[in-house]
């Protein structure tokens, strides 16, 4: 894993970009800066993976990357102060991380204010990992299916978590080794064709399987003396399987654990993390719970009741969901499946124009001790000068939305 404070050898060309500061430039700012007792935490699946290891890291060595300039703006545009990115590939020198923190957000994109995150950390992720086994039980071993994340090399499809609060690198914890077969009760896939249960892995599979198909990171951020848990994962798509729903499946329990680290000793006691500690989290901490969760609770293909594991827990504080105008317009002018939903369009954070159409998947939940004061999804509408950040098909950023929420800490 690497921890990355930048505050001398790295410092932003820009120079330190205090929390909160106004942007300016063409457009409206995409968010109002939230208030002197607020801080804005936020998660964008920012879509920055690569097709072959290093094209990431060489794609940042310059600031000319239309897709990467274009994130950045949105990062600038939105100011959180604590932000966790998904789909940004895994270098175990962390230099990606550094340079889009240079190249990118230090820089100031079309008006925007740059914006400088003195603290930021990274991990090995499990996609792209060669399992040896046939997971996927096609009759041969290897590729990205056959890897203990689906990935075509190691550490595509990472995190990173960007702060302009320190980070408490010592209490850090990983769950990247966590079996899927220690969790009580597990999701495991039945295959359809033997009459034996949960038996679409072997036993000497599921002695080494994971439950994250990335990770689970519990990232401890100080924020004026008090300790916010970061809690980030980012769960594989409940699709791209069979009858067996063996990604729906790990999708549902890959969510349950956040649930259960934060439901106290009993919920919690099986948990252990990569450096053997056990148990969850402590008692009366405070946490935010953010990541594309890839479940909708209403819409979509994953398993029933896979994202109200976190929005009924009596922990979470869901009171406040964030919403956008550009999701209901793009809901309207794409139809589809969307006509079909359930849920309110305003919810979406992912823009899916095929099925499962556009649904929520992105969430940032904080416990029930931190008061929400305001929240949003970065989605402009047509009309806005910002909407050329998020586009139609092919995307000029991601096909997620950035997800807000400030918080009284």
């Amino acid at each position: 894993m690497s921890f990355l404070p930048r505050l001398t050898a790295t410092a932003v060309v820009a120079g330190l970009i205090a929390a909160g500061t106004t942007v300016t430039g063409p457009g409206a700012p995409a968010a109002a800066a939230p208030g002197a007792d607020a801080v804005r935490f936020a998660t964008f699946n920012a879509s920055l993976n690569r097709g072959a290891l290093g094209q990431l890291q060489s794609d940042l060595s310059t600031p000319d990357n239309a897709q990467a300039r274009t994130i950045a703006e949105i990062v600038q545009r939105t100011r959180p102060e604590v932000i966790v990115l998904q789909e940004f590939d895994f270098d175990a020198e962390g230099r990606s991380v550094e340079l889009f923190a240079e190249n990118y957000l230090g820089r100031g994109q079309n008006g925007a204010d740059p914006i400088d995150y003195p603290y930021s950390f990274t991990a090995p992720v499990n996609t792209g990992v060669p399992s040896g086994f046939d997971l996927n039980n096609d009759g041969s071993v290897g590729g990205g299916d056959d890897a203990w994340g689906f990935g075509l090399f190691p550490g595509q499809y990472g995190m990173v978590v960007y702060s302009m609060h320190p980070i408490a690198t010592g209490d850090v914890r990983t769950f990247q080794g966590f079996r899927w077969a220690d969790m009580p009760g597990a999701l495991l896939p039945d295959d359809p064709a033997t009459p034996e249960p949960a038996d679409w892995y072997s036993e000497e599979e599921l002695a080494s399987l994971p439950l994250s198909s990335k990770s689970h990171w519990d990232v401890p951020v100080q924020v004026d003396g008090r300790t916010v848990h970061l809690l980030t994962s980012h769960p594989t798509p409940p699709t791209f399987d069979g009858p067996e729903d063996r990604n729906g499946r790990r999708n549902a329990d890959e969510i349950r654990f956040w649930a259960d680290y934060v439901s106290g000793l009993r919920g919690s006691a099986y948990i252990y993390d990569d450096q053997g500690r056990r148990g969850g989290l402590r008692a009366g901490s405070s946490f935010v719970i953010a990541g594309d969760q890839n479940a909708d609770p209403l819409d979509g293909d994953s398993v029933p009741g896979a994202a109200d594991q976190l929005l009924d827990h009596p922990r979470i504080n869901p009171s406040r969901t964030p919403t956008s105008e550009g999701a209901v317009e793009a809901s309207e002018l794409q139809g589809g499946p969307n006509d079909e939903h359930v849920a309110p369009p305003a919810q979406d954070t992912a823009d899916f124009a095929e099925p499962p159409g556009n649904i929520r998947v992105d969430y940032v939940l904080p416990s029930r001790d931190l008061r929400i004061r305001d929240s949003g999804v970065f989605w402009p509408t047509s009309d806005d000068p910002l909407s050329r950040l998020t586009g139609t098909f092919p995307f000029p950023s991601s096909d997620h939305r950035l997800v807000w929420v400030d918080l009284r800490v």
